[in-house]
């Protein structure tokens, strides 16, 4: 059997989805350490003046890390296509890929930074008024939403047929 050389659409599809898998998995990891961080510090200052609200105030974190599962998703969805395509991976599905990847990643980051945002202010204030708790877990679902919508596009693309 006679050795033939790839075509460039042939190396460089691989290359769009393995930056897709890339993408998705930093970017919704970036988001939600971002949003650990901005609200783990105001969870952390608040639970100096009530800490039996701390438990109660871990809500943001955790929806937090919830962003990066998305990522992780997209990711071993997208590696698993690069890992079967001992029948050819093509361009366009490079490109979907690379596009799911930029749709997850992307929203991740956003929902990461509102997350992060909402649960500063909003844990700092549940302190000064525990009624205003319901509220802050209204706004941290709409926070969170944006992720999911993104992770949905994000299959959709990734599920493609050629």
């Amino acid at each position: 059997m006679a050795f033939t050389k790839p075509s460039t659409a042939e190396i460089y599809s691989s290359f769009f989805g393995t930056m897709g898998a890339t993408l998705a998995m930093s970017l919704t990891a970036l988001g939600a350490g971002i949003g650990t961080v901005k609200a783990g510090t105001s969870i952390s200052a608040a639970g100096t003046f009530k800490p039996d609200m701390v438990i109660k105030s871990l809500l943001p974190v955790v929806m937090a890390g919830v962003l990066a599962i998305y990522g992780l998703v997209a990711s071993v969805l997208i590696a698993y296509d690069l890992d079967a395509s001992a029948k050819g991976y093509s361009l366009y599905k490079g490109y979907l890929d690379f596009g799911c990847g930029i749709s997850v990643g992307m929203t991740g980051l956003a929902a990461g930074y509102a997350i992060g945002a909402v649960g500063n202010a909003c844990v700092r204030e549940c302190i000064r008024q525990p009624r205003l708790f319901i509220g802050m877990v209204l706004m941290l679902i709409f926070s969170e939403v944006i992720g999911l919508y993104g992770l949905i596009v994000g299959l959709m693309l990734s599920t493609k047929k050629d």
